[in-house]
């Protein structure tokens, strides 16, 4: 909370999040805007987009498939026209395609590859030199289980762990550029991912179940806590934070 006469901490920045239709993506795009920022809801779907963006003038919705080739440059293009300028980009977006080892196909592999690595390599790629201009931030949101086995999701598992080294090595990188890169690691969280994925119901109950069993605090997460992580990682008051990633799990990761 602020008070009533003090500045908002992303007063007059522009932040683009990408998977914003749903889940942690829309109450990203909902917590930078009520924090004064402008933001730019990124997602397929238009609907989800629209409803993220309801009641928050804020918030503008861009439909784009991020894994489309030349889309991270129109992003940006689209961003430079609209705004004048980049201040922040959250990498969100990311799929699952469970699968133990002899059951992936190719398309399997490719598009969580495509989505979750892929596309955040490129779209932060697109927005550097905005980024740099502005004393940016990237934010990637990575899982708490990609620092643990994940049988039957390893290669998402794999696509975010690789998203944490990204995070390290660009942090590292980008310093002398004037660009902080940081990352969220999200355990169970209560999203549609389930639904995405395609689950039974027995088998989405079956996961939380597990999901339970090995978070200590006992609880799903809700995306609000996660979207107050990623807020507060790129704020400007934490100019000082750089090639973290901060754990939102309720301990599944110590446990």
């Amino acid at each position: 909370m602020t008070g009533m006469n003090s500045t908002p901490p992303q007063d007059g920045r522009i932040v683009v999040v990408t998977g914003a239709g749903t889940g942690i993506g829309r109450a990203t795009a909902r917590a930078f805007a009520a924090e004064g920022a402008r933001v730019v809801a990124i997602g397929r779907r238009s609907r989800p987009l629209e409803e993220t963006a309801a009641g928050h003038d804020r918030i503008v919705p861009l439909p784009a498939d991020i894994t489309a080739e030349g889309e991270p440059e129109r992003i940006a293009r689209t961003v430079l026209a609209a705004h004048g300028r980049w201040d922040v980009l959250v990498n969100n977006a990311g799929i699952v395609r469970n699968g133990a080892l002899g059951t992936l196909t190719p398309g399997m592999i490719a598009d969580q590859l495509a989505t979750n690595l892929v596309a955040p390599v490129l779209l932060a790629q697109a927005a550097l030199p905005l980024l740099e201009t502005s004393g940016g931030v990237i934010v990637n949101v990575s899982t708490s289980v990609g620092q643990r086995a994940w049988p039957g999701s390893s290669v998402y598992a794999a696509t975010k762990t690789a998203l944490e080294l990204l995070t390290r090595s660009w942090a590292v990188e980008l310093a002398p550029r004037g660009v902080r890169v940081v990352a969220v690691a999200p355990g169970a969280i209560d999203t549609p991912i389930g639904e995405h994925q395609g689950l039974t119901p027995e088998r989405k109950a079956a996961v939380r179940e597990w999901q339970l069993a090995h978070t200590p605090m006992g609880r799903i997460g809700r995306p609000e806590e996660v979207a107050w992580a990623i807020t507060r990682l790129a704020a400007p008051a934490a100019s000082f934070v750089t090639g973290v990633v901060l754990p939102v799990d309720g301990g599944a990761v110590v446990a």
